[in-house]
């Protein structure tokens, strides 16, 4: 039986405009409500994170900074495995780099960060990840279709996803992951399910065991009507 759904939010439970989908949040809503435990998995910060649970209606168990930063409920202790002044060494490579081409980048939400640095995408995301290459520096980029991130390799949201299972005392057979990007790829491998939405490029489907129909939130309400569907037959 699954137990527990880790979902990601941006292209998964929102919209290509990043507008949040009342269906996909109205699912969640049920699955919290029969007892399934809910986590969130993002890049975005705890803060962000903290918001948008109470919001939904969760019970705050996060995975935050693409796996760098995990926490079991509101209560629980922050997890903070992603070592950021290698993220923060590789970025001031990387804007040095763009600098000279006349390109200004200035990180996002920077004071709100614990494990790895993020920055808008006004740059190719194939050029930063080839610039950090090329120079063999220590962190390893991450495009997420919304921003650029900067993260210790060390760290994903499926190494978050394991260290929450165990405080959760959770099988991957009991888990179900969905994902849109590549910053899922790993999250749904280490789920016992993994379901990736239609808008998910071609490395997350085939990394997924189950591929929806349709795309963003709805896709996400078809993955969990499928995966639960005596919640949804009442």
């Amino acid at each position: 039986m699954l137990k527990a759904l880790v979902t990601d939010i941006d292209g998964t439970i929102t919209d290509r405009r990043r507008r949040i989908s009342t269906p996909a949040i109205e699912a969640l809503r049920v699955l919290i409500d029969a007892g399934i435990e809910v986590v969130l998995a993002s890049g975005n910060t705890v803060c962000f994170m903290d918001g948008l649970c109470r919001m939904i209606g969760t019970n705050g168990t996060i995975i935050s900074e693409n796996g760098g930063v995990y926490r079991r409920g509101f209560g629980g202790t922050l997890h903070i495995p992603g070592n950021r002044d290698i993220c923060l060494e590789t970025f001031d490579v990387i804007r040095e780099h763009f600098a000279r081409e006349g390109i200004e980048l200035e990180l996002l939400s920077a004071r709100y960060r614990f494990a790895d640095v993020a920055f808008a995408r006004k740059v190719d995301p194939d050029e930063v990840k080839a610039v950090a290459h090329a120079h063999n520096l220590p962190a390893q980029v991450l495009d997420t279709g919304f921003a650029i991130h900067i993260q210790d390799p060390a760290v994903s949201k499926g190494t978050a996803l394991r260290g929450l299972m165990d405080e959760m005392e959770l099988l991957p057979s009991e888990i179900l992951a969905i994902g849109d990007s590549e910053n899922d790829i790993e999250m749904l491998e280490v789920a016992g399910v993994g379901v990736a939405v239609a808008n998910a490029p071609e490395p997350i489907r085939s990394a997924a065991d189950q591929v929806t129909r349709e795309g963003y939130g709805d896709g996400f309400v078809e993955a969990v009507r499928m995966y639960y569907p005596d919640l949804f037959s009442r």
